[in-house]
This record gives structure tokens, sequence and C-alpha cells, in this order.
């Protein structure tokens, strides 16, 4: 057995978890490695993040220049392999009366989580087998505008900071998208006129989008980071995970993330009731938005995080040789088209009809049909 193996049993030694049945899941596009846990009748998750396989994250006083020092992660507000983020989250979202996972054990110095087993019942896996897509997305939405009722917290715990989803961290997302997508798609590098131009048509976007009081954002609030638990009441019945990248920003980005998800369509409809949804539930709990400025920052939003998609899909092809993610991209570059069509983002709308014409954004990626 591995010495990771032989740590994970001593951690459920240490935990009272002797002799669990141990079973693993199946992996995603991280370093996480996740398994379903039995011991004595006793059912749990548990969370394998070994701490040094990633790039940490910078922090939160770092200079822009200084997270470019440490990387990626560092630059773009990721959490990294940093199980303490994941755990002083889990219980603040716990706090406001969300169904984050309850911890039951944590050796965040070695990097394993023990944690409440929500169970099967994906939203993924619901609603592809024709369960009931509006009341399941309109509670989605209610528990977002539920957490959105008090503005982000500059800390979740004494020793955890909110990040910041700033600037530096988005345009360094939306840089995927010349680095590593045109690459893919044009069989050539950006030119640098490219790349410039691309990032300070963003720039002056994302300054209009700033918020002055920016919301907790999960950052990949979806159907497959969602389950369902009929059992609960009200806001408690959506459980959400895969939350240790979350920062503070805009509002309009987990509705974004909801409904525009790259896995799944989401029909257009669907998605303007959910909008509307989202600022009736703001108005009722006393919290209003303005409903002209959130509809710009969603397009906005949508766009942002549609264009760090295909950038990160492009480099899970061509860096992590792992090409099931470019079946996505039709769904992607369709939602993308649909978000430039804002007035607000006319000039964005050129710059990617000049550059990637629509016959171009995925036509060349192997088995990925125009």
């Amino acid at each position: 057995m591995s010495e990771r193996h032989d740590a994970m049993i001593d951690f459920l030694r240490g935990a009272g978890w002797d002799n669990a049945d141990i079973r693993p899941l199946a992996g995603d596009a991280s370093t996480r490695r996740y398994f379903r846990v039995a011991s004595n009748g006793r059912h749990a998750m548990l969370m394998d993040q070994p701490q040094h396989a990633e790039t940490p994250a910078a922090p939160p006083t770092a200079t822009p220049e200084e997270r470019h020092k440490l990387g990626y992660n560092a630059i773009a507000r990721l959490a990294g392999a940093d199980c303490g983020r994941f755990v002083a989250i889990a219980e603040f979202l716990r706090g406001h009366g969300l169904s984050a996972p309850q911890i039951f054990a944590a050796d965040c110095e070695n990097g394993f989580v023990l944690l409440e087993d929500f169970g099967d019942r994906l939203y993924a896996d619901i609603l592809s087998g024709g369960g009931n897509e509006r009341d399941l997305y309109a509670a989605a939405v209610e528990a977002l505008a539920s957490l959105h009722a008090n503005p982000a917290p500059a800390k979740i715990s004494p020793q955890v900071s909110l990040y910041l989803y700033d600037e530096t961290a988005m345009l360094a997302e939306i840089g995927l998208l010349t680095e590593w997508y045109l690459p893919l798609v044009l069989n050539r590098k950006a030119s640098a006129e490219e790349t410039v131009e691309h990032r300070a048509l963003w720039q002056n976007l994302l300054s209009e989008a700033k918020e002055t009081v920016p919301a907790f954002v999960h950052r990949d609030y979806h159907a497959q980071n969602l389950l369902w638990l009929p059992d609960r009441s009200g806001i408690a019945r959506v459980g959400l995970i895969d939350f240790q990248d979350a920062v503070a920003g805009s509002s309009a980005y987990d509705l974004v993330s909801l409904l525009e998800d790259a896995r799944r369509d989401v029909a257009p409809e669907l998605a303007e009731a959910m909008i509307a949804h989202y600022l009736s539930a703001m108005r009722r709990q006393a919290t209003p938005v303005n409903e002209e400025q959130f509809r710009a920052a969603f397009a906005i939003m949508a766009a942002q995080r549609n264009a760090k998609i295909a950038g990160i899909f492009a480099r899970l092809q061509l860096r992590d040789g792992k090409p099931r993610y470019l079946g996505y991209l039709p769904r992607v570059w369709g939602y993308l088209r649909h978000d430039l069509e804002h007035p607000s983002l006319a000039p964005l709308k050129e710059w990617y009809d000049h550059v990637l014409p629509v016959g171009a954004r995925h036509g060349r990626v192997e088995g990925v049909a125009a």
C-alpha cells in the first residue's frame, strides 16, 4: 500500500472510523479524490487533497505583481490544495442556513476531511432523468438570494479571508482564451496585438461591472455541484459542494454559473424566468437590486465565464491530455454568442467576430462539430 493510503487509514482511525469500508468515486479535473466510507452503520464522504499538489493561493494582501510571481492560482484567486478553506467555508455556509456538508473530522495539514455524505441526488442526474427543472432551479435561485442578503464578509473565519474576485483574477482567466484556445482552433498563437486588444476590451467591461458591495461567490454553482435534499426545508433543500474557491464578487456570477451551465442545456426561457425569480426574491427579502444594472452585469459575467471555460477546456486538452471536455464547447459558444448580443458588449463582439468567426470557434477541434 502507498504512504498516502496508510495516512488515510491513520486519519480515519484517529477520527473513530476503524476498519472502514472505503470506496473511491469518479475523479474530475482537479487533484482531489473522494471516497465513500462506511463504519459501524455510519456513512460519510472522505476528501483526499494532498496539500502540495497545487500552487497555493497568495495572501489576500498580495499585490498583482506578487501574485504573478506566485503563478496562476495566486493570480486567479484559486484556493489550490487548501483543505482549511473548504472547512471554513462549509462552516460559514451552514451558519447561514445553507446545506454545506457537516465536517466530522479534518486534518488540514495532511489534506484529509471527513464530511457529511449528501447522497447521489445530484441536480444534473435528477434533471437528466426528467426532474422538474423549474422547481429545482427556483430552489437554487432562492438559496443564492438568501446568501446575497448580506455583503460578503472580509473573513469567513478568524484565520481565513475571503479573497476579492478582482480585475487581476478575471483578466487572468479570460487570458486563457488567447493563450490556449486560439492555438487549439486556429493552429497558431495569438498575436501580441490580439492579446492586448482582448485584454483592453475586458478591462473596460470589468470596470463597468464592478460592484461597490461584493457578494459571496461560490464560483462553480451549477448542476454538477448541487444536490437535492428533499427531506429538508426551504433553502436547506439545496446541498452545496465544491466551494473551496469561493470569493467576493459580482452577485450575478453564480446565477450565470447556474443558468449558462457548460455541461447541460438551459433553455433561454427557463434562464429568463430564473433571472426574474432572483430579482423577485431579492425584493421580497428587502434587498432589491437595480434590474438594468444587474442584467448588464449578468451579460458581462456570463461572457467572462464562458470565455474562461473555453480556455480551460483547451488547456485540459493541450496541457493535460483530457479531451473529453471539448465536447462541451458548442454549448459554451452558444451561450457566449447570446451573451455578446448585450449592447454593452458590442466592441467585444466585434473582436470575437473578427478573430474567432463562428465557423472557426470549434470547427477544427477533433471530434467536435461546428
